[in-house]
Order: structure tokens, then sequence, then C-alpha cells
């Protein structure tokens, strides 16, 4: 059940722990990456002086990265073979000046794409990250131990899905399906329902309920809108079948006309016309399907089974589900002889022999920030959760930390690993999926935001940031390092990205519609021509190129973040008594969905 290693860690280590020490160690004492994943802010970029490009990086990479594109470095971060690199630096130490390279002693081969070799000081930083980043590759042979096609998911199914979150779907599906048949096979727990936290349009959810797989699933969401558009897809997947009201034409028309006299015979009382209205309206409408929990569909052959699907509105707070349990349908028959073959399976458990309790899995699919830790958690849900049975004391319930070793981690700075804002969102960068095309669009649109930011901060709109202080830990605990308060912008029309003026006017004049400071931007901004802020381009334009590389650095160095974080996950579990086995491994390919880590406990 549990693959052959807890971690999927780098081969390089020879045990979890060994992995875990190395990679706390990096994050706490390497003062570049620290400063890379939340110690700066991209909006900061020319707010500074000098800016960040010179702050931050080491002359030797400076110098050494202006000399080439994007695309090149891309590679070199993510695809070259730099041991290769490394071994030649190695043999020849070939001298790094840029102004000198043209001037290559002996003709030397000593080149990288045409120019120098990069500095060794950045190809060991380079190592260093990719050495300490969980290893991400997919093998479907260890989801789908059958033909995958026998996987596939029907057309009715995949209704509104894009192709990301039709992978998504099928892959954790066969993957939940697969867990519970090994945890009934191993006699481990006998899962009755799959509980899923968020379920928003309930994809997963709808297709787990389906054939092939006939899950129980519980869909827990806290907007409505969300429950009734899953519902509807669930009428479209032929889940549900859609409430018909049919009338029988003739009996109404004759029982409206036995009414209509009554109504004209003074000496019937209110009550019996009310009783007699009553009587037309409920004999006279026969509905198809009233159930709240879909399908409402005939099941009585194997061949027709199908799932159930009970949604359950709630707001997720702290693994607080009392209320969600409290509301678990299980009425059927078939559902209280599944239970009943679980309280058999589980009989040594007094509470088990003595009440009718579903066994419960939860899962979650891509948890946002204050809904994963709740899920690993959940307090209520003892001690019918095969995951957890109770809470454990956690240092930031909603994120990160959650393990006593990184809370209590001693380091050069202190006690206890934190990460702010900025640093949690570059985690979620994937740069090993960027295109060309989409790398130009969005270095773009954050060349023109800090631009922007400039051009506020020249008209005194915000504050010039204060000094950086490298290497202190965590970043800036509002996960930026501006002056006062960050002004959000957000995303703006296409035809505004068309020139950096376009950009300018049409971001303060949405800031003006939804923001606090909208009164006083609109009024710096007027007096700036059209003129001045392409001066302000023109001015500032060669910098795009260094933003663009700073930024490729901070998306790959966050690749050791979002490590941290599943690895504190995964040690949370591993300090709970009440877990038996826990481990992390992927169910999505990366190309397809970049969050392909998958965190698993299981209860004793």
């Amino acid at each position: 059940m549990c693959p052959d290693k807890a971690l999927p860690y780098p081969p390089i280590y020879a045990c979890a722990e060994e992995y875990v020490e190395a990679l706390l160690e990096f994050v706490t004492t390497s003062e570049i990456l620290q400063t890379l994943c939340g110690g700066v802010h991209i909006l900061d970029f020319l707010t500074r002086d000098p800016d960040l490009f010179e702050a931050v990086l080491l002359p030797e990479w400076r110098d050494w990265l202006r000399l080439f594109g994007i695309s090149d470095i891309l590679d070199l971060l993510m695809r070259e073979d730099l041991g290769r690199l490394l071994e030649k630096d190695n043999e020849e130490s070939i001298s790094l000046d840029v102004h000198t390279f043209h001037g290559l002693p002996g003709g030397s081969t000593s080149q990288w794409r045409g120019g120098p070799l990069p500095p060794k000081s950045l190809l060991l930083y380079i190592l260093k990250v990719q050495g300490l980043s969980l290893d991400r590759s997919f093998k479907a042979d260890s989801l789908f131990s059958d033909d995958p096609n026998a996987h596939s998911l029907s057309r009715q199914i995949t209704v509104g899905m894009k192709p990301k979150k039709a992978h998504e779907v099928k892959n954790f599906a066969a993957f939940v399906d697969s867990l519970i048949s090994k945890l009934t096979a191993t006699n481990t727990h006998d899962i009755t329902h799959v509980v899923d936290f968020g379920s928003g349009q309930n994809y997963l959810g709808r297709v787990l309920a389906s054939p092939i797989y006939n899950r129980r699933v519980v869909a827990v969401e806290s907007k409505e809108t969300n429950i009734n558009g899953a519902k509807d897809m669930d009428i479209s997947a032929k889940l549900a079948k859609k409430m018909v009201v049919r009338r029988n034409k003739k009996a109404f028309r004759m029982q409206k006309n036995e009414l209509q006299t009554a109504d004209a015979d003074e000496t019937i009382s209110g009550e019996t016309q009310l009783a007699a209205r009553e009587t037309v309206s409920r004999d006279c409408v026969f509905p198809v399907a009233t159930s709240q929990t879909t399908p409402a569909l005939d099941t009585s052959s194997k061949e027709h089974e199908f799932g159930n699907i009970q949604y359950i509105e709630h707001i997720i707070m702290d693994g607080d589900l009392k209320s969600v349990v409290s509301q678990l349908d299980v009425n059927d028959t078939a559902q209280q002889e599944d239970i009943r073959s679980a309280t058999r399976t589980n009989g040594s458990n007094e509470l088990y022999s003595t009440r009718l309790d579903p066994q419960l899995m939860v899962i979650s699919l891509h948890s946002c920030e204050r809904l994963g830790p709740p899920s690993y958690k959940l307090p209520t849900l003892r001690p019918n959760h095969p995951r957890l049975d109770r809470s454990s004391s956690t240092y930031d319930p909603h994120g990160f930390p959650m393990s006593e070793r990184l809370a209590s981690y001693k380091h050069r700075y202190g006690k206890g690993i934190r990460m702010n804002i900025t640093a949690r969102m570059m985690a979620v960068q994937a740069p090993q999926n960027w295109t060309a095309t989409e790398c130009e669009g969005f270095f773009t649109r954050h060349f023109y935001r800090a631009l922007l930011q400039r051009v506020f901060m020249d008209i005194g709109v915000v504050e010039k940031p204060g000094a950086l202080n490298p290497g202190s830990g965590s970043g800036s605990p509002r996960g930026w390092s501006g002056g006062g308060q960050p002004i959000i912008i957000g995303s703006l029309r296409k035809s505004c990205y068309s020139s950096f003026v376009t950009y300018a006017r049409g971001a303060v004049d949405k800031i003006g519609e939804a923001s606090e400071h909208g009164i006083v931007i609109k009024e710096g901004m007027a007096f700036l021509s059209d003129s001045d802020l392409f001066d302000y381009y023109e001015r500032f334009k060669h910098k795009k190129h260094e933003l663009s590389l700073i930024w490729s650095l901070m998306a790959f160095s966050a690749g050791v973040m979002e490590s941290v974080i599943v690895v504190d996950r995964w040690l949370w579990l591993k300090e709970q008594k009440e877990v038996s086995s826990c481990w992390v491994q992927t169910v999505f390919e990366y190309e397809q969905s970049p969050r392909n880590l998958v965190v698993v406990g299981i209860k004793r």
C-alpha cells in the first residue's frame, strides 16, 4: 500500500531523514534562497536604488546572466547537464570576465551556447535547489495496475471539465478507489463513504460515484451556487433524473370544475375549500424524482449499479465536521448493510460493535491554504475517520508550519521555520511548463506592474521601500518588502497590455473603482500625460530582461519551498500517534498538473 519511499526524495540521499535534515539546513542557511523566496517582492524591482537585480544577485551572476535570453536561462535552471558544465569548468578554469570573453586563449571550446560558461557559484546553487526539490516524475503503472483505458471518463461525466481537470479527476479517482480497495483487502478499514472537502462543482465526486467505482460520496461545499451547479451536472451525467411534474389533465380539469362548483356554494367553509384545492394539487401531480440525494436511478441490477452523492453545505473551520457527520444519509438498506459489514470488520473496537457508524475517508483535491490543514486534523471525525483520530497541537492551524519539527527547528536566526505569503505564492509556480509565448506575456505584465509602482512612488502615492535585510530568515511578514500597504490591481482587459501607457490608464481606472487609494492615485496620475508615461517606459525598458531573470530565479528556487511545505505536512502526520503510516507520492503528470503530489495518512 505504502510506496517503497515514504517521500519522493532525490536518489542522492540514503533515507528520508537525511533528505529532510539537508532540506531544513539549506532553507535556514542560504541567504540567496531566503531573499529570492519571500525576502523581496517583484513590485519593488524598480523602486529601490540599486534595483533588485543589482542588490540581490552576486556580481559574477549578473554579468553572466545579462548575456543570455530567458529561454537559455530556463534551460540552464531545469534541463541542462550541469555536471558536464562543472567538469569543463574544473578542467580549464576559464576566466568568466565577460569583457575579455571574445579573446579566449587558444581557441578554447569551453563555451555555453556561444558565450562563457556559467559561474561555478551559480551552477552549485542550481544543483543544490534541484537536489533538494522532491521528485515530481509520474509513472502511470503506479496508479493503474490494469489497463489505463479502463479508467477513461465518459463524455457525459467530463461535461464542464478542461483537459487539466479531466486528467486530475481521472487519476485521483483511480488513486482513491485503489487505496480504499487496499484498505479493505488488508482488513485495515472498510470504507463506506468518501468525504470530499471543498467539492466545488463535484467533478471528482461525480466520477467516484459513477461506474466503474460506484462509491458513496459526501460532497462538502460552502457555496450554495456550486452545489446547485453540481446537481445540474449530475443530471447531465445521468447520475440523477430531472424532476418532472406530470398532470393527469382530465382528472385535473374534473376536480378543478368540482372546486369551482364548491366555491359557488356559500355553505362550504374556507377550510373545506382549502382542503379541496390541496386535493387537486396532491392527486394530479406525479413527481418522477424527489430524493435530495443522487442518483434517483434504477440500481437493482449490477449492470446499472451506481454510487451515491450527498451534498452538504458547510463552511469548514479547523476540521470541525460534527454538523456534517450528523447529516450523513445512511438510511437506505444497501448502505446500512455495508456499514454493518464495516463494523464487523472492526469488531475489536467496542464503539464499532455497538453503533451503526459509517467509515469515512476524507479527500481534498488542490486544497486551498485555509482548507488543506483541516483535512489533516478533523477532530470531530473520531473515531470513524480512518486517517486521523483527533487534532493535535499546531502552530498555524491554517497553513504553515504544521509540524512540531519545523516549528521548533533551531537555526542562527532563532527557532522555527516561517514562510510569508510571497514565498508560498511563488511555491505554486511551474517554470518547467513555461512556453516562450507565456513567458513574453507574463514578463510583460510583471514589468508594467513594477514600472507603475515606480510611477506611484515618484508621485508620492506609495512610500519608498525599506532597506533589504538578506538572510533574515523569513522575509517580510506582510509578504512584500515595499513601503505602506500594497496596491492590488489584478488582471485587466487584454487591450490594456498593448503598451505601458494603456496599462497605466487601465490600472488607474480600475483602482479608482475598487480601492481606498483610488482618489489619491487618480489625482496624482492626472498630472502625468501619455507622453510622460511613455518617457518612463523608454527610461526603464532595458530593465525588463533583468526583471525576467530575477522572476525566473525566484520561481525556480521556490521549488524548494514547495518541498518544505509538503515535508511539513508529512512530518505532522508522522508525529501523530494515531497514524499508522503516511506517505507522499505523485498522482498527476507534471506537464498536466504541476501540483501533482498527494499526502496520505492512514489511521491505526
